[in-house]
């Protein structure tokens, strides 16, 4: 299992990336009590069949790793799942996308933490390819949300240390406006 949801979280994403999306959403919502995730892409998809066995942590597909005979990625998720009470729906069509949606009893004893979701996000807009990944966070009616290509517009690219640190120090600054609003009662700030 994975120590953090955040390391759940950029599992998703990388899996979405390597089946060829070239855009990628994640959505991540917390409300009292509870946590919704939603990820989407445009990648390659998986049949019905592979869909049933996609679960299963003794079935991979092979394409992505050719002499791996397991896939840990989407049983590890389905076990946090069952660990905390939640839910987990996957929906995929080949040649369309992906969508992995879940949520999770927030209070439970079983809840990963989060992790360091400024160093997560940033590594997840790193990862090298042409691709578009759009991340919206939301606590309460408070959020924000973030473009890969709004950072690299910014920042002219995510290679270097330096473009790196300033794209971690913004998600940080939008985390602690995230907390610091919490129960404010402000309006989002949507980037």
């Amino acid at each position: 299992m994975h120590a953090s949801l955040c390391d759940q979280l950029a599992d998703l994403v990388q899996n979405a990336l390597e089946a060829g999306a070239t855009r990628v959403t994640l959505r991540v919502a917390e409300t009292v009590g509870r946590l919704d995730v939603a990820v989407g892409d445009n990648g390659c998809g998986m049949s019905e069949a592979v869909q049933a066995r996609a679960l299963d942590p003794f079935y991979s597909d092979g394409r992505k790793h050719p002499n791996r005979r397991m896939g840990l990625g989407l049983a590890f998720l389905r076990q946090m799942v069952e660990a905390t009470g939640g839910g987990l729906e996957l929906r995929s069509a080949v040649g369309t996308g992906t969508d992995v949606r879940f949520w999770l009893d927030a209070r439970h004893v079983d809840m990963p933490p989060m992790g360091d979701w400024g160093a997560t996000l940033t590594g997840m807009m790193a990862f090298p390819g042409d691709y578009e990944l759009e991340i919206e966070r939301r606590r309460g009616d408070q959020g924000y949300r973030i473009r890969r290509s709004e950072l690299i517009e910014a920042l002219g690219e995510l290679e270097t240390a330096t473009s790196l640190a300033m794209a971690r120090d913004y998600v940080a600054s939008q985390e602690e406006a995230l907390t610091m609003r919490k129960g404010q009662g402000h309006g989002s700030n949507d980037t």
